[in-house]
């Protein structure tokens, strides 16, 4: 890997416009990994003008539909060629495991795959209005769409984002973040190993507060999209808001998940390995409620509880079966909300600590005895710890799930078809999943109700995000 990695506007790799650094921490050790170049607001002032150049000459937009899906196409094989390389750097940037990290390259290039086929699929329309008159509708592009990136699936969200974006003919400026900004410079260097047209696609390295905010609020960005904290999105909104920018925002959830009493308890174990433990846990759609029927409780906790004893937590670089959290302020918020929920009367049934060794590791961690008021189960912990509500009735499962100021997504765990389409059709959230956690793939849409957000990424659904349209009259002769 490289000591120092710049960003990139209009098609060239740039130093800061300050001059200053961003140092990469190595969550795994603590220890400093790389440095990138700090994109200040004169870095997005550039970064924004480049990606307005090449709206206004067309060089993106007056492709073929197929042309620019090649593109795409392209880029997608270009980071699968590269696999190895990025997983690892990816482990290293981020904390995950190199399981996880070969699975988020292989997303990413499925996502700019995916969309390069489709690009052709966007089509304008005929409206019959009357003799005399030709009417048609066609999709127009928003221009320069502005992405926002987490740190916590930074190649895949840049994916799925830029995809769609690019395939609906507009260019595009990605901030990424600033913890684990590395492995996004990869995308760049495959839209230039490529050949895809200068300033379709920036990316810059920057804080937030300055770079974040910037881009937000600049008057040359037509659409944002963005995925955080419902604090950060909504100060986003705001500044999308006094533009009148469209935006897509994905904010976060607190999942629950209800088991029936006829669930299959050996796969709803399994399940909850991958559901809260995937990523250590953060991730927004991760199953953070198990809402159990009472008669059933200890047995699930016990299963629970031995299967999340069995995973190994360290260096994902070291094949561990979870890795540790992005920083050391992460983990003293995984802490903080462990040491509160225990001061609520909640039993840890096991975990419930940081690991005694460097880097950001906290245990596996299930949370007994936990009532659905409490500060543990109602807002975002973004770290390995599962909170299992029980319940004496369906009315009263339905009630907690739903008691919730998130609506990312939800699950049922059960055999009955009739309660769990019951189910499903009454829980508030954007995507519902049966018997299996993260079920669908890029296929389906994806986006939430409530805080969680609005608008819709991934799937046919997410080129929608990209392009309004334009309604031509014609008088003939």
């Amino acid at each position: 890997m490289s000591a120092y990695y710049q960003n990139f506007i209009g098609g060239h790799w740039r130093d800061g416009a300050g001059g200053e650094r961003i140092a990469v921490e190595n969550p795994a050790t603590g220890e400093q990994l790389a440095e990138v170049a700090r994109a200040t607001p004169a870095d997005v002032d550039a970064a924004v003008g480049a990606a307005r150049r090449c709206v206004e000459d067309r060089s993106l937009v007056g492709l073929k539909p197929a042309d620019r899906g090649r593109y795409l196409v392209d880029m997608g094989r270009w980071i699968v060629d590269h696999r190895g390389e990025i997983a690892e750097l990816l482990t290293l940037d981020s904390g995950k495991t190199l399981q996880e990290s070969g699975w988020e390259v292989d997303g990413c290039a499925g996502y700019l795959e995916y969309y390069g086929g489709l690009a052709p699929m966007v089509e304008g329309s005929y409206i019959p209005v009357g003799d005399g008159i030709v009417d048609y509708a066609i999709p127009v592009p928003y221009g320069v769409s502005a992405h926002i990136i987490p740190w916590n699936y930074p190649l895949d969200i840049v994916g799925r984002g830029i995809g769609p974006a690019i395939a609906t003919g507009n260019a595009v400026v990605v901030k990424s973040p600033e913890l684990d900004p590395i492995t996004v410079t990869y995308v760049a260097r495959a839209a230039e190993e490529v050949g895809l047209p200068p300033g379709a696609l920036n990316v810059i390295a920057g804080y937030g507060h300055d770079a974040g905010d910037a881009l937000s609020k600049h008057p040359d960005v037509g659409q944002i999209t963005f995925t955080g904290s419902v604090e950060t999105g909504q100060k986003v909104l705001h500044a999308a808001a006094d533009a009148v920018i469209p935006t897509v925002v994905e904010l976060g959830g607190k999942s629950a998940a209800i088991v029936l009493p006829d669930a299959d308890l050996d796969v709803l174990t399994e399940q909850t390995r991958w559901g809260i433990y995937s990523n250590a846990g953060q991730v927004c759609s991760a199953m953070s409620r198990l809402v159990v029927p009472h008669d059933l409780r200890d047995e699930i906790v016990d299963r629970v509880v031995a299967r999340s004893e069995e995973l190994t937590v360290g260096p994902g670089i070291d094949s561990n079966d979870m890795g540790s959290l992005i920083s050391a302020q992460q983990l003293e918020r995984v802490d903080r909300y462990v040491r509160t929920a225990q001061e609520d009367g909640v039993t840890v049934a096991t975990g419930g600590g940081r690991l005694d060794r460097p880097g950001h590791f906290y245990q596996p961690t299930v949370l007994v005895g936990v009532e659905n008021g409490m500060t543990i189960a109602q807002e975002e912990v973004f770290g390995p710890v599962l909170s299992v509500i029980s319940y004496t009735h369906e009315a009263e499962a339905l009630a907690i799930a739903n008691d919730s100021q998130y609506g990312l997504v939800s699950g049922v765990f059960g055999n009955d078809l009739d309660r769990v389409t019951y189910l499903a059709d009454r829980l508030e959230a954007g995507q519902v999943f049966v018997n299996e956690w993260f079920l669908p793939g890029r296929e389906a849409p994806f986006g939430g109700f409530k805080k969680s957000g609005f608008g819709r990424e991934k799937g046919l659904l997410g080129l929608r995000s990209y392009y309004h349209w334009k309604n031509v009259g014609i008088r003939r002769k």
